[in-house]
């Protein structure tokens, strides 16, 4: 049996570390399986993977503060490198021969580059599956940005089922969508992806000493546009150096290296605070820390239910407000506190709320049923096409309707 990933991954950690687990437990639970992903991320060689699970490096592009795309590392026009990657997409779709083919976010994939490759493996009769974090964005842009691109048409006749990788009392991604009934009966809430922490070495800019006593993490994800949180962080213990639990700061490996040379010599005039560039295994990290404070992305937010550690989300607003929304519901359900800077980034403010996050509720203290239950349901679900005469449990599926 064979999978294949697509991800298309212009920005950030996002996509790949969420393709990356879903690989993972699908390997673990059917030991027939194969998986391939399809990345444009520059750093998935920096991840391991398990015996069956392999990639293939797309050409990467970047997207521009003014909406448009740019090739990440080569010399070409956008259109050319799109052309490229479209073809790379279909030729291994073509040989590899997927039984399941998973498009994660983007319906049509970045300008459209899946399309053919979706309607390939639908006429051989592949299913077609499309994965789609928790939030999108706000109903209306979302809206917008799908008439523009035309995916209504391809959810109803290319897809056959729609994977949402949280809670419906959570959020509902479609919200505000005119979304015809064909389109939500595909629709699975499989709950949240649940974490996991294996011990791991030291990272090498660090010492054993630094995790001998409590510690608050302090990570912006892939970095990129994390600098307004680390610097908010940052001036917190520079107001307040006498804040109990001491700082550890992951920059991401793509937070400008400028940056991190100008976050470092403040770093290093503080005596509670330790920085490091990148961990491919944050999540080691995470497991020992006494609370996290993190922008709102979805991966992050699912570290921060696994661990259930104390957490602060300070969510970037744009481009889009998917974390915004998320942290506000997250903390309207008691699952974590949220903190807007509003232009200003008092430190006194972020000051009081590291010395409070080490005793304030854990995530499970919330008590909501079925939150991590993402990989299981997936599991569940591919047992039942991989196998008709087994009976699926109903709890596993919430679809569209019940809503």
């Amino acid at each position: 049996m064979k999978l294949l990933i697509y991800s298309h991954d212009t920005f950030g950690l996002g996509h790949l570390r969420r393709c990356r687990t879903i690989a993972h437990s699908l390997i673990d639970h059917l030991h027939d399986l194969s998986v391939l992903i399809l990345s444009g991320s520059p750093i998935i060689g920096s991840y391991g993977f398990r015996s069956r699970v392999d990639f293939i490096r797309i050409p990467g592009v970047v997207k521009l503060r003014s909406g448009g795309y740019t090739p990440h590392g080569l010399d070409i026009s956008t259109e050319d490198a799109i052309a490229i990657r479209e073809a790379i997409i279909r030729s291994t779709a073509d040989v590899f021969r997927p039984d399941i083919f998973l498009v994660d976010k983007e319906p049509l994939g970045l300008r459209g580059e899946v399309v053919n490759t979706l309607e390939l493996l639908k006429s051989r009769g592949t299913r077609n599956v499309l994965g789609l974090r928790d939030v999108m964005d706000d109903p209306a842009s979302l809206a917008v940005e799908w008439e523009r691109k035309t995916v209504l048409p391809a959810l109803e006749n290319l897809y056959d089922d729609i994977w949402v990788y949280g809670r419906p009392e959570i959020y509902n991604p479609l919200n505000g969508i005119d979304v015809p009934q064909k389109v939500l009966d595909k629709i699975t809430y499989t709950g949240y992806l649940r974490r996991s922490s294996s011990p791991t070495l030291t990272p090498s800019e660090m010492n054993h000493a630094d995790f001998d006593n409590p510690f608050i993490l302090i990570t912006p994800g892939g970095g990129g546009d994390g600098a307004a949180l680390v610097d908010w962080a940052l001036r917190a213990y520079e107001h307040d150096p006498d804040i109990p639990a001491a700082a550890v700061i992951v920059f991401g490996p793509f937070m400008h290296t400028e940056l991190q040379a100008q976050f470092r010599q403040r770093v290093d005039r503080l005596d509670k605070v330790t920085a490091l560039t990148f961990d491919a295994n944050i999540e080691h990290l995470m497991s020992l820390a006494d609370g996290i404070v993190a922008m709102g992305g979805y991966n992050t937010f699912c570290e921060i239910l696994s661990f259930d550690k104390p957490g602060i989300i300070v969510p970037r607003t744009t481009p889009r407000l998917e974390q915004y929304i998320r942290a506000s519901r997250a903390q309207d359900l008691g699952l974590t506190q949220m903190l807007v800077g509003e232009g200003n980034y008092d430190p006194q403010k972020m000051a009081r709320a590291l010395r409070e996050l080490p005793g304030r509720p854990r995530p499970s203290e919330a008590n909501l049923t079925g939150l991590l239950d993402g990989a299981t349901t997936i599991c569940g679900m591919v047992d039942q096409w991989t196998n008709p005469t087994k009976t699926g449990d109903p709890r596993l599926r919430i679809v569209g309707e019940d809503l």
